[in-house]
């Protein structure tokens, strides 16, 4: 008795969007070698958003590559009515600073290029940002994720110093 095995594909929980693809050029003794470098940010819009980068010869493996690297990095974002932040904070990356602050119902997510794409994906419907220092999309992408690390809701503060939610 032969047992076939079978490979049932995974359910996508994830959703992907290429912020940034670029060729990139090693010159040997030989000539000029050409890949391509793409960076992806992956998201369930309901608090969980990763990035990754990849290189390949060709572009469609250089996303594949991206996107599987975003996929193994994802984090947790706390969100308030699950709609905005809880605090203001500024992610730092490189020579990118991204301040991102909460904001009220029906402002939008105010933000521009790959801020936007991790914000949107990661389920943050109202938000204000703000570039500061370089525009790197790759940076401003990653700096926005450690902004989005430093959040820290209501009930984690309370259990960090030992109390209750209603003694804060």
């Amino acid at each position: 008795m032969e047992r076939k095995r079978r490979r049932e594909p995974r359910p996508k929980k994830f959703t992907d969007q290429v912020i940034n693809i670029s060729r990139v050029t090693k010159v040997t003794k030989g000539g000029r070698n050409f890949r391509f470098s793409a960076t992806v940010v992956v998201g369930d819009y309901k608090g969980q958003v990763g990035l990754g980068t990849g290189k390949a010869n060709e572009i469609s493996d250089a996303i594949k590559k991206a996107t599987q690297a975003a996929e193994k990095n994802v984090i947790r974002v706390s969100l308030v009515d699950n709609r905005t932040i809880s605090h203001e904070t500024i992610g730092v990356q490189g020579a990118s600073k991204i301040m991102l602050k909460p904001a009220s119902k029906g402002t939008g997510v105010k933000a521009g290029g790959a801020i936007r794409a991790v914000l949107e994906l990661a389920g943050v419907k109202d938000i204000l940002s703000k570039s500061l220092g370089s525009n790197t999309k790759i940076n401003t992408a990653k700096a926005t994720l450690n902004a989005l690390k430093e959040q820290r809701s209501k009930e984690h503060v309370a259990y960090l110093r030992g109390k209750n939610v209603e003694e804060l």
